[in-house]
């Protein structure tokens, strides 16, 4: 894998630091700010927004750039968004902050995907893919705890000094390490839209809402499950999502790994077994060691959907890849947001605090169903064209035709 490589995961290891260390520090920021703990939750909320809404918006605007100037770009208004953040006076102004930061998010990743599968040979971009996204990975295995320890220990605002400096880090890794590409000739904002006329490219990521929803429908809702179900101490709880971060470390290493072979296989195995997984959580979670193997292989399952569903996007939407890129980054985030809403629903009509597990197993499964009808589709348009080609094409049914 060319070192290149290494400097889009660093990339990915602040970003992926910064948008999950504020559910860790919201009681200090909280109390900073001197607003209630639902209303920090707006710091969460308007980042997730802005993903969405940033990931199509600032690859349009980059279209006019070179991917690799874009991406400088991007990892600059990181840094901007985490220092506005780290210094802001009133809570309104680290929501901004927030918000800028989140710009950057889904175009880094979506441009990252097409600037790292261009590095490398066609059998390995989902390999590559998945090479990036580690660092957003390990961020949950390492960023986030440490960022929230520091919070914690001296201070919030410290936590996103140091998140700035590691854009700052990553920012200079893509001016070192990426190498310059010129701007792809003839493609203009017409050509990246014209991917979303294609079905494939609306079912991939339609799969990534619900496939990845359904891990959030049980994560987000992980600490009362785990305190009042399972009976861990809140404390514990840091401990647990380190667990959900290994896990989803091998899953996307793993994902990477057998979607270059076997792409749709590697979906239907990922999304059948993480719609299990989901179900027997309603289970397991009342027993602790059972529980804490459960969430680890709910991030491997999780995220060993998301190369391969990346690299779908990319390959159905050849040769203007990079808005269907970026948007199926804010797809992952739509789902969270989506599955979030689904569980707190059943939560509050009184079914329990396993019921959001349901949920995320009924999404996963509905992900399943979309994977099947894609490759259904798929074959039966391969079939179509082959016999297009021979009846325009007589003279091929007469060569390929076995000899006696």
């Amino acid at each position: 894998m060319p070192l290149a490589l290494l400097a889009l995961a660093i990339g990915a290891f602040g970003i992926g630091t910064t948008e999950f260390v504020i559910m860790g520090l919201l009681p200090e920021v909280a109390a900073d700010f001197q607003v209630s703990i639902p209303t920090a939750g707006f710091l969460v909320t308007g980042y997730a927004l802005g993903v969405v809404l940033g990931a199509p918006l600032m690859t349009v605007l980059g279209t006019r750039v070179t991917r690799k100037r874009m991406l400088m770009l991007l990892m600059g208004l990181f840094v901007v968004g985490n220092v506005v953040s780290a210094v802001a006076p009133v809570f309104g102004v680290m929501v901004v902050g927030r918000v800028i930061a989140s710009l950057a998010h889904g175009a880094f990743f979506g441009i990252g995907s097409v600037v790292a599968a261009d590095l490398v040979a066609p059998q390995k971009k989902a390999g590559a893919i998945a090479m990036m996204f580690t660092g957003l990975t390990v961020a949950n295995v390492v960023g986030v705890p440490l960022g929230t320890y520091i919070g914690q220990s001296v201070g919030w605002r410290t936590t996103f000094f140091v998140v700035a400096a590691l854009g700052v880090i990553g920012l200079l890794g893509v001016a070192r390490l990426i190498p310059e590409q010129p701007r792809p000739e003839g493609v203009r904002l017409r050509h990246e839209l014209a991917a979303f006329r294609n079905v494939q490219v609306l079912l991939a990521m339609a799969m990534t809402v619900l496939g990845f929803g359904g891990v959030f429908a049980a994560i987000t809702y992980i600490t009362p499950m785990m305190t009042e179900i399972a009976g861990y101490s809140a404390s514990s709880v840091t401990w647990l999502l380190v667990l959900f971060g290994l896990g989803m470390v091998g899953g996307n290493l793993l994902g990477g790994k057998f979607a270059d072979r076997h792409l749709m296989p590697m979906l239907y195995v990922s999304l059948g077994a993480l719609a299990v997984v989901l179900a027997l959580f309603t289970l397991t979670a009342h027993n602790k060691i059972a529980a804490a193997v459960t969430i680890v292989l709910i991030g491997g399952l999780g995220f060993a959907t998301v190369p391969p569903l990346q690299k779908r996007v990319l390959d159905q939407a050849a040769g203007a890849p990079t808005l269907a890129s970026a948007v199926n980054i804010g797809a992952f985030n739509l789902g969270n947001a989506l599955s979030a809403w689904l569980g707190g629903l059943v939560i509050a009509a009184g079914l329990g605090y396993t019921a959001p597990n349901w949920v995320g197993a009924a999404l996963a499964a509905s992900a399943l169903v979309l994977a099947v009808v894609s490759s259904v589709l798929e074959r039966r348009g391969t079939v179509s064209r082959g016999r297009l080609v021979a009846q325009h094409n007589p003279e091929l049914l007469a060569t390929s035709a076995p000899q006696r």
